[in-house]
């Protein structure tokens, strides 16, 4: 779901014996999540423009009335882009920015930003005093088990740069991209809970056939955002301090984080699929792993955020082992639901 901004010309080609086209950018195509043969729908525009989009699915939701604020200025930094998240994970496809003074350029740079950082959401007009944002995303496309699994990903690979970070004494290049890609995933995880509580249709065709899911789902997603402000806060700690880590931090990391990793994968996995067999596994792992002990001569200390260590290692096993618990709690929760298994579970 990478989105990156494409080159801004297209050579017209020519297809069959008298029509032309034109390619579509691949960022753009794979974050609309468009396959050969899907179809899309145009506007043209009096000044010769055109608004392309992909056509909704049949039984599509309707649109959310337009999200129009209006103010008389917008003087604070970051008020701006709040609102916009917010219309936009709440479901609002046109969001409308009016003000009496007119923006300037920081808060006018301050909603292009806003837009590259949500899937889907181009500003289509722009005037000193009126910004439109469009979202031309088709929720039907994205199912929650798809997003929960590129979250997944996103998570895993947090882990393994921190890992590199402290085999290699190296600042990881990659903190900003991360935290950008997972801030996307999660927005638009919140809107696909919002707009299939409104439409039990839509839930089922995303993952959530039974309507009563939805509030384990977004259990999920404030779990899987937890746990992405912990790891890109873990990483920035690391890289602030990579070239002057010491020999027990770095083994004491190592030695944890791959553990943190492969929970993390049986977690989801066991979310993914319910099983209760699984599930009681995974449970009882989060269960042992809340109980082990980093080794250091600090291990007994809550762990600190001020800098990297064994005392951070052990802050930071703790808080993500407390999140996997209660993902793997879900887990188990979602297995029962399912009533499609009995098992012997071994006593505790």
């Amino acid at each position: 779901m990478a989105w990156s901004t494409p080159s801004r010309e297209r050579r017209v080609l020519k297809a069959g014996h008298s029509s032309i086209a034109v390619t579509l950018p691949k960022p753009w195509a794979e974050a609309m999540n468009l396959r050969p043969g899907d179809l899309v729908v145009f506007d043209q525009n009096n000044d010769g423009t055109l608004y392309l989009k992909p056509a909704p699915a049949p039984g599509a939701l309707a649109a959310i009335a337009p999200f129009v604020v209006q103010a008389r200025s917008f003087d604070n930094p970051g008020t701006l882009r709040r609102l916009i998240v917010g219309a936009y994970r709440a479901g609002h496809d046109a969001i409308e920015i009016r003000t009496e003074v007119p923006l300037s350029p920081d808060r006018a740079e301050e909603v292009l930003d806003a837009a590259r950082g949500l899937l889907g959401v181009s500003v289509v007009a722009q005037e000193p005093n009126r910004v439109l944002l469009q979202n031309f995303i088709d929720p039907s496309k994205y199912g929650l088990p798809q997003l929960v699994q590129r979250m997944k990903m996103i998570l895993v690979t947090f882990l393994e740069e921190m890992e590199e970070v402290a085999r290699r004494h190296t600042r990881s290049r990659r903190l900003a991209t991360l935290e950008e890609e997972g801030s996307k995933v999660l927005a638009l995880l919140v809107r696909q809970l919002f707009l299939a509580s409104r439409d039990w249709s839509l839930a089922r065709r995303i993952g959530s056939p039974d309507p009563r899911q939805l509030l384990e789902w977004r259990v999920v997603v404030h779990s899987l955002e937890e746990l992405a402000a912990m790891f890109g806060e873990g990483l920035s700690l690391l890289n602030e301090d990579a070239t002057s880590l010491s020999t027990q931090t770095s083994d004491s990391l190592t030695a944890a984080l791959p553990e943190v990793k492969a929970h993390l994968k049986a977690v989801v996995e066991a979310l993914m699929h319910p099983s209760l067999n699984l599930a009681c596994e995974v449970y009882q792992q989060s269960e042992q792993q809340r109980s082990l002990r980093i080794p250091g001569p600090d291990a007994r200390r809550s762990g600190t955020r001020r800098a990297p260590g064994v005392p951070f290692t052990t802050y930071f096993v703790r808080r993500s082992t407390t999140c996997l618990e209660l993902l793997s709690g879900v887990a188990i929760d979602r297995a029962v639901a399912a009533g499609t298994e009995t098992i012997l579970v071994e006593a505790a």
